[in-house]
Parts: C-alpha cells; structure tokens; sequence
C-alpha cells in the first residue's frame, strides 16, 4: 500500500508541475532562441538515458568491438539513419543484440 502512495504522490508532483508550466505560460508567446533551444531537449534526453547503457554495459566504460551493446546500438543508428524508421531501427538493433548475446 506504501508503495502505490508513493507513485501516486508523484504523479500528483508531476502532474501539478506540468500544468503550472502550461497554466503560467500556456499563453506567452516563446522567443524563437527558445524555440529552437527547446527542439534539442527531446535528443538530449534520450542521448542521457542510452549513451550510458552502450558505453558502460557493466558499470565500466567499454568502447570496444567486444561491447554487443555498443555494436548493436551502432547498427541500430545506422538503420534508423537510412530507413528513416524508429520501430525498425529498434527491431533490428535488438535482434542484433540478442544474436551477439548467443554468440559472444
């Protein structure tokens, strides 16, 4: 029960800080430096959350070919480049991943 009070309260956080933010400035007009500053947030963000799972797989930093992580997120990025293709690029790259992980 602790448990999903918790969650619970931090929806209720999220939640509230989110819509202040709409709520405040919902009808403000954005400088167009904001505008353009705010587009590099959603790469930042998950450049934050997978650059760290490929490079350090165990905690410690690996760049080498012997990393399937780094090797399968590489072929990932280069079909998502060219296909253009979000789903495809994360089928691909995981079944590279679990097909390095058998091999290795």
């Amino acid at each position: 029960m602790t448990l999903w009070l918790i969650i619970l309260g931090m929806v209720v956080v999220t939640y509230t800080v989110r819509l202040s933010v709409i709520a405040l400035l919902g009808s403000a007009e954005m400088p167009d430096t904001m505008n353009r500053a705010l587009r590099f947030v959603p790469p930042a963000a998950l450049s934050a959350i997978v650059f760290p799972e490929l490079l350090m797989p165990e905690g410690i930093f690996d760049p080498s070919p012997g990393n399937v992580r780094l090797v399968a997120g590489l072929v990932a990025a280069v079909v998502a480049w060219r296909a253009k293709n979000t789903l495809l690029a994360i089928g691909v790259g995981m079944v590279v991943l679990w097909t390095l992980q058998t091999v290795v």
